[in-house]
């Protein structure tokens, strides 16, 4: 396995990262982790710390209703209207006449399935300017204020017509706890953190944990990565099931082997075999996942992973529908979060990985360039 160590030694000290964890695994348990680096400046990066993983989160909140849906409390087709009425309120974007935007009544109702799939009709105001110009002329909260208001951006396109990454795995969590009677927070530690053993996971960092917290570094125009102060709002009004959990590697590891393993760990059943099925199949038909092109390049550059590679989406992972020479399979699962911290599982090779760092932007060249050669590295050894 020392290719991979050098893959985390050369990211280091290449400049591409002060310090990365990264960790693969199978059914069975870890077979392999690394360290380099630093995780603050003059702390050395240790497989214990805690990293803000962001869109990680997302996969979480779509196993939680997928645990409702597997207990038949929840509908995949149901449409999100008939559990939280005041998601009919949500209109679509046109355009503008000059700063004043121009919405209508979308010509479909978004369902539970489509809020998971992000064919919702939501997009990112860092990927789409007229998001982004939305926010700007009404003044309304970003997403990740952890404002409830925050969840009312308009969609941009009609819901099922195509995919475009959202804010949709927010409002999934406020399905789960309209339909639990619990908040997200408490239902994702009793139901899914407690029994997977997932200690190092939480929705504030305070306390042990905010001692072995990972700095944030964004990379600035001069090429060089320098102290950047980012995370998800302490304490908000909700917890944005898009981008709002701490973990660690070992953590999320486990959380991927509980799939690997068909929906259970360590004699612990989240998820049955049918439901784990229907979580890790296409879940968007003939629609594809695309490329997401930038509009805030100081926080990502264009997204694209698998370049080339057919894409679609599962109950709450980006797929892909071919295999990867040397890399992933057909019918991998896997996504990130916005401070490069990366992952995948792929059922067919029994394989799980995670690549962890916190820098800025998000799928830079450096950073990825990286997490390629990681990827190989997992396969050639396996």
């Amino acid at each position: 396995m020392s290719a991979l160590d050098e893959v985390l030694a050369k990211a280091v000290s290449s400049g591409a990262v002060p310090g990365v964890v990264a960790m693969v695994g199978n059914a069975s348990g870890v077979t392999w982790c690394g360290v380099a680096g630093d995780a603050a400046p003059g702390r050395p990066m240790t497989l214990d710390k805690v990293f803000r993983i962001y869109s990680m989160t997302k996969a979480v909140g779509a196993t939680a209703a997928m645990m409702l849906i597997d207990r038949g409390q929840l509908d995949l087709n149901a449409t999100v209207e008939s559990v939280i009425p005041e998601f009919a309120k949500v209109r679509v974007l046109e355009g503008f006449d000059g700063d004043v935007p121009r919405l209508r009544a979308p010509k479909s109702r978004a369902t539970i399935r489509q809020l998971a799939t992000h064919t919702s009709g939501f997009a990112y105001e860092v990927f789409n300017p007229d998001v982004k110009h939305w926010l700007a002329a009404t003044g309304a909260p970003e997403i990740m204020s952890g404002l409830k208001s925050g969840l009312f951006y308009p969609m941009t396109f009609d819901p099922g017509t195509r995919w475009d990454y959202s804010i949709g795995i927010d409002w999934l969590g406020q399905v789960v706890e309209a339909v639990s009677g619990r908040g997200i927070d408490q239902f994702c530690h009793d139901e899914i953190f407690v029994p997977l053993d997932m200690a190092s996971t939480a929705f504030e960092c305070e306390g042990a944990l905010a001692k072995r917290l990972t700095a944030v570094s964004a990379r600035g125009a001069d090429g060089k990565l320098a102290p950047f102060d980012i995370a998800p709002p302490p304490h908000p009004e909700f917890y944005g099931m898009g981008y709002a959990l701490y973990s660690t590697a070992g953590d999320y590891m486990r959380f991927m082997r509980m799939f690997l393993n068909r929906g259970t760990l360590s004699g612990q059943r989240l998820l049955s075999e049918a439901a784990v099925d229907i979580m890790l199949a296409n879940q968007i038909g003939d629609l594809r996942v695309r490329k997401l092109v930038t509009v805030t390049p100081t926080i990502t550059a264009d997204c694209e992973l698998c370049p080339g590679t057919p894409k679609t989406h599962s109950f709450g992972f980006v797929r892909t529908e071919e295999d990867v020479p040397g890399m992933r399979s057909a019918g991998s699962q896997g996504w990130a979060g916005l401070l490069n911290t990366h992952y995948w599982f792929d059922p067919a090779k029994d394989v799980a990985a995670t690549i962890m760092t916190q820098t800025l932007p998000f799928v830079e060249a450096p950073f990825t360039q990286v997490y390629g050669e990681f990827e190989r590295a997992v396969y050639a050894s396996l």
